[in-house]
């Protein structure tokens, strides 16, 4: 089966980028507070990045730094998740998987299983170094990979089932 997903780029200066950054932003303040209501969901499930990874991926860099930005800023002033210790820490990350997904993207032009796992892989790993040069521990920068490795898994697998089959024609 041929995948006919349209990928785009929006661009910074038009509304439907805002109106496609907004959809998702709110995807990325519900999902965590759904996930919050499990003891260590959050760490163990990364919702945050969720809605980050398929924004980049569908429409591009502008409206996923928009989402990667906006749903830390108004999960922390609106529940106090992430706490604003751990701000700076989860806007890095989910910046760098806006540029990460969209650039894997643009490059592959498709969406496929193993560009989606690069996508996951990439940010996490990216990411894992800059909070250890944030942070300078490498237990913290681990964190993922050790508690979250079962939502790195999902965004893996869901993030590419949701791109190839939910938002094929979107």
């Amino acid at each position: 089966m041929e995948n006919s997903t349209k990928l785009y780029s929006l661009p910074v200066n038009r509304w439907d980028t805002y109106a496609v950054a907004a959809a998702f932003t709110l995807g990325a303040v519900l999902l965590p507070q759904l996930c919050h209501t499990i003891p260590g969901g959050g760490l163990r499930w990364l919702p945050i990045y969720f809605f980050t990874l398929v924004v980049a991926y569908k429409y591009g860099v502008v409206p996923a730094l928009v989402t990667a930005i906006a749903a830390p800023l108004l999960n922390s002033a609106l529940f106090d998740m992430p706490s604003e210790a751990m701000l700076p820490i989860i806007l890095l990350k989910g910046s760098v998987l806006a540029v990460v997904a969209a650039m894997i993207a643009k490059a592959v032009g498709k969406v496929t299983i193993w560009a989606v796992l690069l996508a996951v892989v990439g940010y996490q790993l990216i990411g894992g170094i800059g909070e250890w040069a944030v942070t300078g521990s490498w237990h913290a920068a681990l964190m993922d990979w050790t508690i979250g490795w079962p939502g790195m898994l999902l965004q893996w697998i869901a993030g590419w089932a949701l791109l190839r089959y939910v938002f094929r024609s979107i």
